[in-house]
């Protein structure tokens, strides 16, 4: 690239200020493109039309057409013009760029991974593979985002929650395991069966789920949360109980039967004769 030297500063800020006051002063566009079409007519030409610095006597088309043939021709394949830049990523499943956020699968989060921008798009790789194509929005602030990453997210999510409250329930009524087993060789919908008793357990606690299940698993019926519901029942009539009144606790009230492994309490001990011998 050509470095202008000092005494050539000043040809090039008028050069500056030429495009500026005739080209950009009150012009209208309505968008990257439209600019760039106008300013290829206005190469083309007033901006060719007008005299040559150096040469007043010709035109800027003049002097470029007799310069032509001692210029170098342009490479077959045009060099990449693209920003090309490193971004990490959180764990949220955007890449923000040039003050605006592009959503990528969910499954490439908390990674570096690469962008390369031009006026009209961002592409975002992961090494060389290609996860993500947006239209390059000249916004701040926008969330720029793919319908498909939206849905596997979703997806996603509803899968993890489904997962967990399977495994609440086999820790609170371990016979839950095989009234699911025996649902799924049925074809049975196992998350309406899965969220219906984690309800049941709310409502009557873990003893009394894990012995109506272990009832409808011994009986004929069908493995399903109704057979379970009638059974609370009867258990309850049986104990001439009230009828469960479900109250909404917070989480750590909920959670405040978790196993919780003891540790060693010779270990406080070891730490305490450590602080002596600094004292």
């Amino acid at each position: 690239m050509a470095i202008a030297r000092g005494n050539e500063k000043g040809r090039v800020e008028r050069a500056i200020r030429f495009v500026r006051d005739a080209f950009f002063a009150a012009r209208k566009f309505t968008d990257l493109d439209d600019l760039n079409a106008q300013a290829a007519l206005w190469c083309a030409g007033p901006a060719a039309d007008r005299p040559c610095r150096e040469e007043p006597t010709i035109t800027v088309r003049e002097a470029f057409a007799r310069e032509q043939p001692s210029l170098l021709a342009l490479p077959e394949n045009p060099y990449p013009c693209e920003l090309q830049l490193a971004v990490t990523v959180g764990k949220q499943p955007y890449v923000r760029f040039d003050l605006n956020d592009y959503s990528i699968p969910h499954t490439h989060v908390r990674r570096t991974l690469t962008v390369r921008a031009d006026p009209g798009r961002v592409r975002i790789l992961d090494g060389a593979d290609l996860l993500a194509t947006h239209e390059r929005s000249c916004d701040r602030g926008a969330q720029i985002e793919i319908a498909a990453h939206l849905d596997a997210l979703v997806a996603s999510k509803r899968e993890a929650r489904h997962h967990r409250g399977l495994d609440h329930l086999a820790h609170a009524a371990p016979a839950s395991r095989t009234l699911m087993l025996r649902a799924a060789e049925r074809g049975a919908n196992l998350g309406n069966i899965t969220a219906q008793l984690l309800r049941l357990l709310d409502r009557y606690g873990a003893a009394e789920l894990q012995a109506a299940i272990e009832e409808t698993l011994a009986s004929d019926a069908a493995p399903h949360q109704n057979p379970v519901r009638l059974a609370l029942e009867r258990r309850r009539e049986a104990r001439q109980a009230p009828p469960p009144v479900t109250i909404s606790l917070p989480e750590h009230v909920r959670n405040k039967d978790t196993l919780v492994t003891p540790h060693r309490l010779d270990i406080y001990d070891q730490l305490n004769g450590a602080h002596d011998e600094h004292d």
